[in-house]
């Protein structure tokens, strides 16, 4: 392991009772490792990115997943055998999306959490409203995915996603390594500095799952509702919520 401190240095690692104990000192102790971390791990191979999220949080690291493709999950399984993998299944997936879950579940040393939210889309239709993603976009995806993630990383002190710099405009400055402040946890983003070169090879040299859309022309994948195919020349992230000036879902904000 390299020279960078460890949560295990800070005292950061222990049973659940202490790490509900001082939440406000744990919070900046995070804060302080993972700007150190994004410093020093900047330019670093992916792997060391993830190994480094691993050794430092053991069980308390996790990896977050659309199952667009299985590149994250397959890369920190590496290096991380056994580490649980979160999708937020919103009830509005394309069968292609639950295909490649499943094929992850099925084929990788890794534990898939599926988080569903409180409400099913019926539920949900009878409180707000019927195509709640036509009238209120963000108000589906807070229902949807933000507030199941926010429960699914409770038991956590670090968390993975597959976020890229080259995706678009508002991901263009992703750190390998960041506080999330919202959350009061360290983000991980092994695979910030790749382009979508870096991805496919990856996916050719591994044979890793991809999500059968990216074949019929689609740049993004989210729930069906939201996405459509992109057009030659248009943004990959271009199909997500077209008819709406939103380009994010709210998870990585």
């Amino acid at each position: 392991m390299s020279a960078l401190v460890s949560a295990a240095g800070l005292g950061l690692i222990g049973t659940d009772a202490q790490a509900s104990a001082d939440p406000g000192g744990r919070g900046d102790e995070l804060r302080q490792l993972a700007e150190r971390a994004g410093r020093e791990l900047e330019g670093a191979p992916a792997t060391e990115i993830a190994r480094w999220a691993f050794q430092t949080f053991g069980d308390r690291f996790c990896v977050t997943s659309s199952m667009a493709d299985a590149v994250l999950a397959h890369l920190v399984s590496r290096v991380a055998p056994g580490v649980d993998v979160v999708f937020l299944d919103t009830g509005l997936h394309f069968p292609e999306t639950l295909a490649v879950r499943d094929e992850v579940a099925r084929t990788l040393p890794v534990n898939v959490r599926s988080i569903r939210p409180r409400l099913t889309v019926g539920q949900q239709d009878g409180v707000y409203g019927p195509r709640l993603f036509n009238k209120s976009p963000d108000e589906c995806c807070r229902l949807r995915k933000v507030e199941p993630l926010e429960r699914a990383l409770t038991g956590y002190d670090a968390w993975a996603a597959g976020l890229r710099r080259d995706e678009s405009p508002t991901r263009a400055n992703t750190p390998v390594v960041a506080f999330d402040p919202r959350r009061g946890k360290v983000k991980v983003n092994p695979i910030a500095a790749w382009t979508q070169a870096d991805v496919d090879a990856y996916i050719s040299r591994w044979n890793v799952p991809v999500n059968e859309l990216f074949r019929r022309g689609y740049g993004s994948i989210g729930c069906w509702p939201c996405t459509r195919r992109t057009g030659a020349g248009e943004d990959a992230r271009a199909g997500r919520w077209a008819m709406f000036e939103k380009t994010e879902c709210g998870l990585h904000v």
